[in-house]
């Protein structure tokens, strides 16, 4: 169950790195070659072989880091197929290649990922948890830097479960319980709520640890998941010796379909049950124990067959002294093969009570109590120092933060000191000269065909910006005035100043020229970005959209018509998200825009000067414009616009 969970969670970070990928367009110093290749490598139809050669072609044609912005892609890359071949020695040789070259290459996301990997390898491969603890932290850290909280959130219940499989169980509960603040899906939660019922059970808090595997079967949404949960519970009954609560789950779910399709699981239960009614007193045949053990026998399930064993030798501890020491040898046996001293140290105890003149048995039990002892308390200290580093790396990266925002608010004051003493007249000056090359730009625009709807747009846009310079613009600055005459304090002076400065920056942009050379679809996104600040924006299908063959004219009458519609989300409909989707047509293009705002009612958008002017000018480019609204349900506008 462990290995399958990592699992999920391992594959869940490998198929969610794509968002990551460079798409290959103006990277800088990326040869042809080398970005055919790497995409070549991860092409799901070919072979891990084919892949693994199509990415040693493509880091063949590598530079260096600097140069190459391909270079840490591939390394990642090129690491995660050697780890699937299980090419251990090279995993790891380029893998430390990557991590060396980490401030050169400079890209969190990508570097999140691999530090995952790396913690994955040393847990599962190399068993060596402290390492493993070490990576999983460091991509916890360069997700917290993106602010990806699912991504914390994996690596802290990561770092749990290890804590939980070296018996820190105290430090496993409380890294579980910061884990739970980030993760999202049901999945998780409710493996997250499994392993904290997991530490109570150890710690023979059986009221919290039914409350907690109780959560898990809740939460998940995975029927196989919750059969094991519910055995997990049964175990928890067992051991606070709740047999007829165990007897009576166990023996509903074994009857489940589910469970019977997932062999390993339902040998589990099998066992569990046999186990729960013999401690119970119930009769229990030998046949069984014996069917999930021969399970677990076809299945390879060495760890299921230690607990097989182990409830063999119980079972015929005072029956058959001799059928019961084969049994616990069994368990020794297995132990020590799959290196886990605790299961040998347990088979040992019992064996003492069936043997208790063998010296060299005591001396081996005494010997592994005192390593496991001192291993646990190894592990513990090393958590512990973990935990404490982390938290004091959270408060430098904070009390830095704190530093740095102090310095922008010096740098802040100063510049509003300079900009009390020039804003006036250079502000009328420049807002007149752009007012005056939009106005001129607003006329070339609409000189096409339909002169009765270019000239009503334009005239329609003059009253509007004469309003705004007006009513705005022109009131704030006599009030600015005003202020300065009647001696008022320099706090309120340099607050209408700056609001001044930020709406004549604001207006600048909206009146400035497009440039619809071959940046365009920079300068259009940029301008989308820079007034989406406040709401998450959603941008759908422009790969598709032939950019070039659009007009110049068309490319001014889009840029405008979708900054006048997020003009009108930034200041009136209170959106969080916005969703702009472009579809290439044969004929046409569709671009169309939604977001989850306030709306409006039909008549309230007939009287909106902006919305209006947006309308005028797609139909001066024989294109049109639907609005879809109603109060408090968002706000939709399609644009169409021909090729």
């Amino acid at each position: 169950m462990k290995k399958l969970l990592f699992l999920i969670s391992f594959c869940f970070i490998v198929c969610c790195s794509s968002k990551n990928e460079p798409s290959g367009v103006g990277s800088t110093g990326v040869s042809d070659s080398t970005l055919v290749y790497y995409n070549l490598s991860k092409e799901k139809s070919l072979s891990l072989q084919e892949k693994l050669r199509a990415i040693n072609a493509s880091y063949k044609k590598l530079k260096d880091p600097v140069v190459d912005s391909l270079y840490g892609y591939v390394l990642d890359e090129k690491s995660m197929l050697h780890f699937s071949s299980g090419q251990y020695d090279s995993l790891l040789k380029y893998s430390d290649l990557l991590v060396s070259q980490r401030d050169k290459i400079g890209k969190a996301s990508l570097l999140a990922e691999h530090y995952y990997l790396r913690g994955y390898y040393f847990a599962e491969i190399e068993h060596d948890y402290f390492k493993a603890v070490e990576n999983y932290s460091r991509s916890k850290e360069y997700c917290q830097s993106l602010n990806d909280s699912v991504g914390v959130g994996d690596n802290l219940m990561n770092i749990g479960i290890i804590q939980k499989n070296n018996n820190d169980f105290f430090g496993s509960k409380e890294t579980l319980t910061d884990a739970l603040k980030f993760l999202k899906s049901p999945a998780d939660r409710a493996n997250c709520y499994n392993t904290l019922a997991t530490n109570h059970r150890k710690l023979l808090n059986f009221s919290d640890a039914v409350k907690y595997y109780q959560k898990a079967i809740g939460t998940t949404q995975s029927n196989i998941d919750k059969l094991i949960y519910e055995n997990n519970l049964a175990a928890s009954y067992i051991d606070s010796k709740a047999y007829d609560d165990a007897i009576d789950l166990l023996g509903r779910i074994t009857n489940d379909s589910t469970l019977k399709k997932h062999q390993k699981e339902y040998a589990r239960v099998l066992d569990n049950l046999a186990y729960a009614k013999w401690l119970a007193g119930s009769s229990v045949w030998e046949d069984e124990f014996q069917k999930p053990l021969t399970i677990r026998i076809n299945k390879g399930d060495k760890r299921g067959q230690i607990a097989s064993y182990t409830h063999m030798g119980e079972f015929y501890g005072a029956a058959s002294l001799e059928k019961s020491k084969v049994y616990f040898d069994s368990v020794i046996r297995l132990s020590k093969s799959l290196k886990i001293p605790r299961a040998e140290k347990d088979a040992l105890k019992q064996l003492m009570k069936l043997l208790p003149a063998d010296v060299g048995m005591k001396n081996r039990y005494v010997f592994l109590q005192d390593s496991l002892y001192e291993q646990e308390l190894k592990v513990k200290t090393q958590f512990a120092k973990y935990r404490y580093d982390d938290r004091f790396k959270q408060e430098s990266i904070l009390r830095l933060e704190k530093e740095n925002a102090e310095r922008k608010l010096e740098v802040v004051e100063q510049r509003n000191q300079k900009i009390i003493s020039y804003s006036g007249f250079a502000l009328l000056l420049f807002v007149s000269v752009f007012s005056g090359f939009y106005l001129v730009q607003r006329a070339r625009h609409l000189k096409r065909e339909n002169r009765t709807v270019k000239i009503e747009a334009t005239y329609e846009t003059e009253a509007e910006l004469s309003r705004k310079l007006h009513d705005d613009f022109a009131g704030k600055l006599n009030h600015a005035m005003v202020l300065l005459q009647n001696g008022a304090q320099r706090t309120e002076v340099l607050n209408v100043v700056d609001g001044l400065y930020n709406q004549s920056r604001d207006f600048s942009r909206e009146i400035n020229d497009v440039d619809t050379g071959p940046k365009f679809k920079e300068v259009l996104f940029g301008m989308l970005s820079g007034y989406g600040r406040n709401a998450q924006l959603l941008v759908t299908g422009s790969l598709e959209v032939e950019w070039d063959s659009l007009s110049a004219l068309t490319k001014k009458t889009l840029y405008k018509v979708l900054q006048e519609l997020m003009i009108n989300m930034q200041k009136h409909s209170g959106a969080t998200v916005v969703s702009i989707h472009f579809e290439q047509l044969k004929k046409k293009l569709v671009i169309s825009y939604a977001d989850n705002g306030n709306g409006a009612t039909k008549s309230s958008l007939n009287n909106k000067n902006g919305l209006w002017n947006t309308e005028k000018r797609i139909q001066a480019i024989k294109g049109s414009l639907t609005f879809d609204s109603d109060k408090g349900d968002g706000f939709r506008a399609q644009i169409e616009i021909p090729n």
